[in-house]
Parts: C-alpha cells; structure tokens; sequence
C-alpha cells in the first residue's frame, strides 16, 4: 500500500493540474477582457504552481518550469483575494499596487524557496512567519468580504457561485497551513502530500465548476456586465407599483440597516421575487448600490436647494440614510465625480435654486 501512494499522488495532481490548466484556457479564450476572468485564470495557474511544487516526486524535475511554478504559486494568494474582488464587487479596477504587492509577495516567496533551506535561521523564521501571516490574511479576507457582500447581491448565478469561493478560502487556507506545518516541503511523508493533493483536486474542481457555471450563464460577458433590463411580468407588477411607492412616497431607503430581506417583509412579498424584480426589471446588480442611488438623488436635491445651505452636509447625509459621512462621500463622488462640498458650490454659482430631477425618483439601469 504505501508503494501507491507517490502513484496516486501525481495521479490527483495531474487530474487537478489539466482541468486548471483548461479552466485558465477557456477564460482566457473567451473571456479575457474581464477582470475577473484573468484573474480567475492567474488563480487557476498558481493552483497549479502549488500542486507542481509541492510534491517529493517532481522536485528537481521541473527543469525551466521551475521557476515560473514557484512564482505562481508565491503569488497565488493575492490572486485568489483579487479574483474574489474582481469577481463580487461591481465597479472594482485593478490598480498599480496590485501588481506591485504580487510582485513582492512573489520576490519573498522565491527568496524563501531558492536562497534558504531547511534550517531555522531567525531569518527563514521570519520571512515563513510573513508568508504564513500573508497566506491567512488573505485567504480570511477573501472569504470575509465575499460573505459580507453576499446579501445585498441581486446577480443570481454570481450569488450561487459565493460558497464555492467560499470554500475554497477555506481549502486554500488549510492547504498552506498544513504545508508549513509539515516543515520543509523536501521532507513532507508520501501520505501527506497525498492528502494535499487530494485537497487540492476537490478545490480545483470546486473553482471550475464555479467558473464555468458563471461563464456558461452569460454573466462574464463585459468588465462591467451589467443586468439586462425587461419589461415587468403582469405577476409582478403589483410587486412593482408597491416598490415604487415604498421608496418614491415613504422613502423606505432612509430606514437604518435597511435589508432586502427587510424590504421584502415590509411590501409583504417573498424575497426571491423582490431580487428578481429589482435586477431583472429594473437593470440593478447590487441593493445596497440600489438603495444608495436614492440616497444620492436625495442629497443632490437638498444641496442644490439655496434654503438648506446652512444644513451640514453630514446631516443631510444622514437624514438620506448614510450612517456615517465616509461612505456617503465615496458614494457621492462616484456618482457625479465631486465631492459634495464641490457639487452644493457648483449649484450655488450656477444660480440653480432647486434640481432637475425627483430625489424619490424610481431607478432604472
């Protein structure tokens, strides 16, 4: 029996290894204007890096992919963080300290894997204590902000793909952990490496069918897809018309911790149905997104009203629903492209005393 465990170690890993290597294909094919689908397909290569390198019976025997195998797999969990992003937050661009923070995070992975050895230096304690700090960071931040966000998405098969990433934080995280734990990876028993990559397969096929469900769906079809709007069903036009009355006449948004599933009760409907509605219908990806475009539309009108220009600004914000000014400022200048300070003086100079438009508004696409 332990003659078949280096077997079927290279068995599983291989099998993870081609179906990353063809979910990374597939999403550069036919996805590659997508920032989530490039860093989908960096995450897929640096699971590959992993499975190439950590393994006893491939060591000293991946010649010129050496090097970029350990690259990947240095870096791979900044791409999973990046891809988690990319993936669950509408609107995010990768900037230039992405790619420098990989690049570093690459260069102390590569130092760790090529200049020290076995021996625990104080300075081989120090940079695995970094690269293990850096490998749970960032695999609990991933899995954080993924279940945090998951609430107010209104995308469906987005939704549905949550606990698949998820899950592989989790994987990702106990991977590594139990990687550094073992010691040096030239050392690491036939079994446990069977069991990492036995791990690492149900992660690789957990990620694909994420991905593959998503881009399958039509979801991954621009940088920023956005919902395609129709026409209201006559099923949920009763739905609509209380929607509409809910946020136009009684300003539902400016209710603290205001949720769908709040909503929902409140225009006493199930819940699937409002999501559908609000996304489908009216062309919106994320509620929370939703309720800040009336939020916005409220504070807009009250500072550009010449008889609220001694109101503070975070009182207005407030008494939109903002809890705090600080969100409320990154919302605003999203929104017009300056900060509220700027919009009520650019509205006092052009002499408009009150708005063009409805703060209660409905909001389309």
């Amino acid at each position: 029996m332990p003659e078949l465990l280096p077997s079927l170690d290279l068995m599983l890993r291989g099998a993870a290894c081609g179906l990353l290597i063809l979910v990374a294909g597939l999403l550069v094919r036919d996805h590659r204007q997508v920032t989530a689908a490039r860093f989908g397909a960096l995450l897929a290569l640096s699971a590959v890096g992993f499975a190439l390198c950590t393994t006893v019976a491939l060591r000293g025997h991946l010649g010129l992919l050496t090097l970029p195998a350990q690259a990947l797999m240095a870096g791979g969990n900044l791409a999973f963080w990046l891809f988690a992003r990319a993936m669950f937050e509408d609107g995010f661009r990768p900037r230039a300290w992405h790619a420098a923070a990989w690049l570093g995070i690459v260069a102390v992975g590569l130092y760790e894997a090529r200049a020290l050895g076995p021996e625990m230096t104080p300075i081989a304690i120090a940079v695995r204590g970094f690269l293990v700090l850096e490998s749970l960071g960032l695999g609990l931040l991933a899995a954080g902000q993924t279940l945090a966000s998951w609430p107010a998405d209104l995308v469906e098969p987005r939704r549905r793909a949550r606990p698949f990433v998820v899950g592989a934080a989790a994987g990702f995280i106990a991977l590594n952990a139990l990687s550094d734990l073992l010691g040096p990876r030239a050392t690491v028993p036939d079994l446990a490496s069977l069991i990492r990559a036995l791990a690492l397969a149900i992660i690789a096929l957990g990620v694909a069918a994420a991905l593959l469900r998503v881009a399958g769906q039509g979801w991954l079809s621009s940088a920023n897809p956005a919902a395609s709007v129709r026409p209201v069903e006559p099923a949920d036009q009763g739905l609509a018309a209380a929607l509409d009355r809910a946020m136009s006449i009684d300003r539902a948004y400016r209710q603290e911790g205001l949720t769908i599933g709040k909503l929902a009760e409140r225009l006493g409907a199930a819940e699937y149905r409002l999501r559908r509605l609000i996304n489908s219908d009216l062309g919106q990806r994320n509620f929370n997104a939703y309720l800040n475009g009336y939020r916005i539309d409220e504070t807009k009108a009250a500072l550009a009203d010449r008889g609220q220009d001694s109101v503070p600004i975070l009182t207005i914000a407030l008494d939109a629903g903002f809890n705090s000014l600080g969100p409320f400022n990154r919302a605003f200048r999203a929104e017009t492209g300056m900060t509220p300070t700027d919009f009520r003086r650019a509205s006092a100079d052009s002499g408009i005393g009150q708005p063009d438009f409805e703060p209660g508004e409905r909001r389309g696409a």
